[in-house]
């Protein structure tokens, strides 16, 4: 996937930790003549400049227009996409006001994608509370939603390390609608996008392990998901050659013996997978969408309310979207 089109990063929440990221990670692969593709970001140019000199940090870049975006009229380096938002202080706290203001800069990158000046849109943090007001999930869910030429019916939210990955079936909703949501077809499309994510970027068939719901997967209950739902998506996909295996129990699935056999886990629900990972890799990961037809990333954090303005923020998230990015052939 290599190409010379722009890479588009939506700021996200403007009250978040991630300006200060911005300017240390571009900043460094600045330093070090690391950029190598063009990089427009979307967002208030008063609001980072008003933040970048809070933080103490320096972030160069040229305004552009969406129009004035081409392979003819942009170089290596990074450019801003103006978007107006009104704001008191440099960093606020986070609430509704900034809800229009997300809606168009994603109204924006979004756009470029789907002309297709673009392949690739980073999103910053977002408050979901705010910004999705209970009608999508989480920003999986709003992306897919919004874009054109979807390549799956459902969006897969994959966790992303270069040692291991893992996938929630069922993403930010309620554990007692888990059980409710999972099939057949939800459960295969999660493991057929994985496998396929691997034999895309890495020229690799991997391995897949699957866990199951209940406790040691058991149930005295009439409706048992292992062996009515996982285990027969599991069945079918080791007829077609995928290297998918389960399922397993989950309360010692994580250990260190178990764990160094698998390219990528797949868990019934959110907290089952995502717990047990940021133990292990804290930042050290990176979010992907998987089911579109280009590459949309954002770091594996909210907007860390309580380190705004602090300039001590974990950059490892976003070095590392940046490393997959450039690592892609």
């Amino acid at each position: 996937m290599k190409t010379k089109k722009p890479i588009i990063i939506v700021l996200g929440e403007p009250n978040s930790v991630f300006t200060e990221l911005l300017s240390k990670v571009l900043g460094k692969l600045l330093g070090k003549n690391k950029i190598r593709y063009p990089i427009i970001l979307i967002g208030s140019k008063n609001l980072v400049i008003s933040q970048l000199k809070i933080l103490n940090k320096k972030l160069d870049f040229t305004l552009i227009k969406p129009k004035e975006i081409s392979s003819k009229n942009i170089k290596k380096g990074i450019y801003l996409i103006d978007v107006k938002y009104g704001f008191k202080k440099p960093f606020e706290n986070i609430s509704f006001k900034s809800k229009n203001y997300i809606s168009k800069c994603f109204e924006i990158g979004l756009d470029l994608i789907n002309k297709k000046k673009s392949d690739i849109i980073i999103n910053g943090p977002i408050s979901k509370k705010h910004f999705l007001e209970k009608k999508y999930p989480g920003i999986t869910e709003y992306i897919h939603d919004k874009s054109k030429n979807k390549l799956s019916k459902k969006p897969v939210m994959l966790i992303f390390n270069k040692k291991l990955s893992v996938s929630p079936v069922t993403t930010h909703i309620p554990l007692k609608n888990v059980s409710n949501r999972l099939n057949r077809k939800v459960i295969e499309n999660n493991i057929l996008e994985i496998n396929n994510f691997y034999k895309k970027n890495f020229r690799k068939k991997p391995k897949i392990a699957v866990l199951g719901i209940n406790p040691h997967c058991e149930t005295f209950s009439k409706i048992n998901e292992e062996r009515h739902v996982i285990k027969p998506v599991i069945n079918k996909l080791k007829k077609k050659k995928i290297g998918v295996f389960g399922p397993y129990a989950s309360d010692t699935f994580f250990i260190n013996s178990n764990i160094k056999k698998y390219n990528s886990i797949v868990g019934m629900y959110h907290d089952q997978v995502l717990t047990p990972f940021k133990t292990i890799f804290n930042f050290d990961a990176s979010n992907i969408t998987l089911g579109l037809p280009f590459l949309r990333m954002s770091v594996d954090h909210g907007p860390n309310e309580s380190m705004i303005g602090k300039n001590l923020s974990n950059t490892k998230s976003l070095e590392n979207i940046f490393e997959f990015i450039y690592s892609l052939k």
